[in-house]
């Protein structure tokens, strides 16, 4: 008895349902326990909608009871493939794209590309351009972790210090508008220097604004240190051994939380960083509430640094003089022919740079962000790849949820403070 077309279609369709049924099964039965697969434990998804992920990850959970067994992280929702569209722009072109990596440390990104860069080509940058590198840099870091407090206490259910995080955030996004022209995508940190020199406004403004906010840190901590609810929620919750934080090559406050005192800028200095004296702080459990008072601590950290780099900021040029990497000043295409001609060039054929490769790496707010870049003798990376540490600090998830409730999870997840554009490129 033959079948009509539409049975035929019925039965294809389930023949492919089964086969992608049992591929699946084939993929995650190296992953979860055998319970899984005999039904003993249960397998769920969290996301890759859920609001707690910040973004689109799938967390696939194998639970027995509300005790997690396993937590696997699966990713690649928000791939951009912005690398390689990297390599396909020239050098100072694709500076721009450096600001959507990760979306929290834009500036932070640019300079670790930059500085990738300068090393490529051996090109100088003068004191007063580092120090302004400085300053934004730790604007940038203050203001990534003003957003994992106001989002991660709005996860744990409260909402008061979301809304003064988120306040006081907008204060640095001025001042960023202020230098360069956007409040978080300006591209300001270039080859050579920076886009252009502080403007009359900047300084008084950053002022204020250092004065201001160790008063606002101190009545954050007076809502959470003692919180007993708070307290209930983290301490003791995602403990991750310095151990396993040195297996899973994790940095940044996960790494220090767990009592690891390393920090690229203390370690191996750049920007001029050895120039300034600022601790580190530590933690001691590797719970989610050591982690907490790392961000704390290095908010005031970042604070004191800027204090320091307004008292030596020095006179003298923003950006390198040398006219082979660098555009004109602004100034002088209303008056020289020459001058428009070099930054046309510059602009739309680029910089050659020689053939070789380097590897740069930065502490950003969430850890080691590494650039390794390659030249080929063009105007146009041959390689670009970004080490970033949100994909490091995510993978480890099965090691930091193994035995806790699922009641944690969003607690634990939290604490890592992830993007996923940081992962994903």
């Amino acid at each position: 008895m033959s079948l009509t077309p539409d049975e035929r279609t019925h039965v294809t369709t389930i023949d492919t349902d089964r086969r992608t049924v049992e591929i699946a099964l084939d993929q995650i039965k190296n992953l979860v326990s055998e319970r899984a697969l005999t039904g003993e434990t249960v397998l769920l998804n969290m996301g890759p909608q859920h609001p707690s992920t910040h973004g689109v990850l799938r967390l696939l959970l194998e639970l027995d009871g509300e005790n997690i067994v396993s937590c696997i992280p699966d990713i690649g929702y928000l791939h951009t493939g912005i690398e390689k569209n990297m390599e396909n722009k020239n050098f100072e072109q694709a500076l721009v794209m450096t600001d959507r990596i990760d979306y929290l440390n834009n500036l932070g990104n640019n300079l670790a590309y930059c500085l990738a860069i300068e090393k490529l080509v051996d090109l100088d940058v003068p004191e007063r351009a580092q120090i302004i590198r400085v300053i934004i840099a730790e604007l940038q870091r203050i203001s990534s972790h003003l957003v994992w407090l106001a989002t991660h206490i709005l996860d744990l259910g409260a909402t008061s210090v979301m809304l003064y995080a988120f306040r006081d955030r907008e204060q640095i996004l001025d001042l960023f508008e202020m230098v360069g022209g956007q409040r978080m995508m300006g591209s300001y940190i270039r080859p050579g220097g920076v886009w252009r020199d502080l403007t009359d406004e900047f300084i008084p403004a950053l002022r204020k604004f250092i004065n201001y906010l160790p008063y606002k840190l101190d009545d954050y901590e007076r809502l959470l240190n003692a919180n007993p609810f708070f307290i209930d929620r983290t301490r003791g919750t995602g403990v991750i051994t310095p151990e396993a934080i040195q297996r899973w090559s994790l940095g940044g406050p996960l790494m220090r939380g767990s009592g690891i005192n390393f920090d690229i800028r203390k370690a191996q200095p750049y920007t001029g960083y050895e120039r300034f004296d600022f601790d580190v702080p530590l933690g001691s459990n590797g719970d989610v509430y050591d982690r907490y008072m790392v961000r704390m601590g290095e908010m005031r950290e970042s604070l004191r640094i800027i204090r320091q780099a307004l008292r030596i900021l020095p006179d003298g040029p923003f950006r390198s003089e040398d006219r082979k990497f660098v555009p004109p000043p602004r100034a002088e295409l209303g008056t020289s022919m020459e001058a428009v001609i070099h930054h046309f060039k510059l602009w739309t054929e680029g910089f050659k740079a020689p053939q070789g490769e380097v590897y740069v790496r930065v502490e950003s707010p969430r850890g080691e962000l590494g650039v390794y870049l390659a030249g080929d003798g063009g105007s146009k990376p041959y390689r670009v790849h970004f080490r970033t540490p949100s994909f490091y600090n995510l993978q480890a998830m099965s090691e930091i949820t193994r035995g806790s409730m699922l009641a944690d999870l969003v607690a634990i997840v939290g604490s890592a403070d992830f993007t996923l554009g940081d992962c994903d490129r």
